[in-house]
């Protein structure tokens, strides 16, 4: 494993960060036991910058549990967030700082974050309350290490945000994809030239830049000499630039811990050749033109108060262009339509209230697209269909209902 500095105070990290945003689950829960071995396995290692979130739906205390039955806490930092917009005084942040040590198990944070600003005004409305002021005196008390912010706006805030307080580090989101988007190249490199140490978040566009891989872009990435994984090559493309500290993956599959680990153990910065540097700039124009919404599968557009499942139909709207399969509709419709037994979750059931605009990083017109899912993928019959569809459902399920019951009474 290698490490970087990543804060003023002179912390090195290991360039690979444990995402802990999606445990693996069984029956609907973290899989605690093989939650465990994935984290010990990582630890040992040499893996020792944890990230997780008060919004991470059991995450931080699943983390701390596996830290301190292991013994060791003291092995590792530990990166969490408070969303600065639950917080409306004081008291707010008290309880919510305290709920997160006793998560953690802990009486300290590593690396403490503002999560997920997005703008010079969300970044006020935290001063405003005095968040910083609470930050600034926990760490004084030595309960907090480091301060931060996680960050999904645009270059010209983060670059605001970045001089208007004494920040130990940052988090961006950025990949080969994302190089222009939001921080983007020049926000890292901004942070980087101010001694702020910068954590990366969606290396792979949540999983958008590996597993089945469009034809087009898949015979780009056959023109390279060294023959790699859709992984391997994103990861390297992050940790060749020196400016890079930490690379956050959500390590929840052990073949993906194993890889991970390997390409962190031999990357070197500025490593990648002029050739392979060719390939990505093709790769991401080809990304960038076949793919119809810059979802990321994050999911903080959820939950929908009409029940769309967002993610879910921008995953089949872009999947349908980047692997030009017309089936996908009959899958989107069958898996998103109810007819599998589960709620209605389409496009169509968008009452364009805006609540997914407010909270999505990528600060898509989610309103907009889900309109261009609905027109491509919910075509006039698609309604029939699924009333159909259900009919018959209803009909076998009340027909096999009846075929136990007369068994029942029969034995």
């Amino acid at each position: 494993m290698q490490y970087r500095r990543i804060s003023k105070n002179s912390n090195e990290a290991s360039i690979l960060g444990y995402g802990c945003m999606r445990f693996p689950t069984k029956n609907g829960k973290i899989d605690m036991e093989r939650t465990e071995k994935q984290i010990m396995s990582a630890i040992e290692r040499g893996v020792n910058y944890f990230d997780t979130a008060y919004l991470y739906m059991g995450s931080e205390a699943a983390l701390g549990s596996i830290l301190h039955k292991n013994g060791v806490r003291e092995k590792v930092m530990i990166a969490t967030k408070i969303p600065p917009y639950l917080v409306k005084s004081r008291k707010d942040m008290e309880k919510i700082f305290e709920t997160q040590l006793q998560r953690l198990k802990t009486d300290y944070i590593d690396f403490y974050l503002a999560h997920a600003l997005q703008d010079i005004k969300g970044w006020e409305k935290a001063k405003e309350v005095g968040l910083m002021g609470f930050l600034e005196e926990m760490k004084k008390k030595g309960v907090i290490r480091n301060i931060g912010f996680s960050y999904h706006g645009d270059k010209n805030d983060f670059k605001v945000i970045i001089d208007d307080y004494n920040w130990d580090f940052c988090q961006i989101q950025y990949n080969y994809i994302d190089e222009s988007n939001q921080a983007g190249i020049e926000g890292l490199q901004y942070a980087n030239s101010k001694g702020i140490g910068v954590v990366v978040m969606e290396p792979l566009r949540g999983g958008s830049l590996v597993g089945k891989m469009p034809e087009e872009i898949k015979g780009l990435w056959d023109k390279a000499d060294v023959k790699r994984s859709y992984a391997d090559w994103a990861l390297r493309w992050l940790w060749s630039q020196p400016e890079v500290g930490v690379v956050l993956s959500g390590l929840n599959d052990e073949s993906h811990i194993d890889e991970n680990i390997k390409v962190a153990s031999e990357i070197k910065p500025n490593s990648l050749t002029e050739a392979e540097l060719k390939i990505f700039k093709e790769v991401k124009e080809t990304y960038l033109r076949i793919m119809k919404v810059g979802c990321t599968g994050c999911a903080y557009c959820l939950p929908c108060p009409a029940g769309v499942n967002i993610p879910f139909c921008f995953s089949y709207y872009n999947s349908k262009h980047l692997f030009n399969n017309k089936h996908l509709v009959f899958q989107y419709l069958m898996f998103g339509g109810g007819a599998t037994g589960g709620r209605n979750s389409l496009a169509s059931k968008c009452i364009e209230c805006g609540k997914c605009e407010k909270a999505c990083p990528q600060h898509i017109e989610i309103r907009k697209k889900l309109k261009d899912v609905k027109k491509e993928m919910e075509p006039w019959w698609s309604g029939p269909l699924l009333n159909v569809i259900k009919g018959i459902l209803k009909v076998k399920g009340l027909f096999s209902r009846g075929k136990k019951e007369v068994k029942d009474k029969t034995i």
